[in-house]
């Protein structure tokens, strides 16, 4: 299964208003029809296929069987679009660096700024820990001059939420 946003998903994205969760938002940006289902699971966890479907069911993702010879298999319930009763996430959830890296390399692409394409450029080539650290605390700081102190704010709150502890007390101090 590849799973790809349609317009509503793309409105929500750029709105900031949707009732979406950081990690749900996350998903969304990552499912771009290239991506199958397990390397998403890779990328944001085990509760990846669940969301899938709540965000397929909720009208935010289409999708497309891979063109693979393992594609023909039996349908799921899924497929046949049966509703299925998914238990809620847990309130744990896992922090990583990696997934912090990727929710702001999404925000910062959605952004139309060249500024916003330098500091891009700049966390896609950070490659130690502390660099990407560095470069995110740079993105941070300028976020409230590319869009409004109250997305730049959110977008703060939602990465400090996935950050691990370790590297998230940089993040404390750079309230807009």
């Amino acid at each position: 299964m590849l799973p790809r946003k349609t317009d509503q998903a793309r409105t929500a994205l750029q709105a900031h208003r949707a009732p979406l969760d950081m990690r749900q938002r996350r998903l969304l940006i990552l499912c771009d029809g290239q991506r199958d289902l397990a390397a998403l699971t890779a990328l944001i966890g085990p509760e990846t296929p669940a969301m899938v479907i709540q965000l397929v069911q909720a009208g935010y993702l289409l999708t497309t069987p891979e063109a693979t010879p393992s594609a023909t298999g039996p349908a799921t319930a899924a497929d046949a679009g049966v509703p299925i009763n998914i238990p809620p996430a847990s309130p744990e959830r896992r922090r990583s660096l990696a997934a912090a890296r990727i929710y702001l390399l999404g925000i910062l692409e959605m952004q139309r700024h060249p500024q916003a394409a330098t500091l891009l450029r700049g966390l896609q080539l950070s490659r130690s820990d502390g660099d990407v650290v560095l470069a995110m605390q740079s993105a941070l700081l300028a976020l409230p001059t590319l869009t409004s102190v109250g997305y730049a704010e959110r977008v703060r709150e939602r990465l400090l939420e996935v950050m691990p502890t370790e590297h998230g007390n940089p993040f404390g101090a750079v309230a807009a």
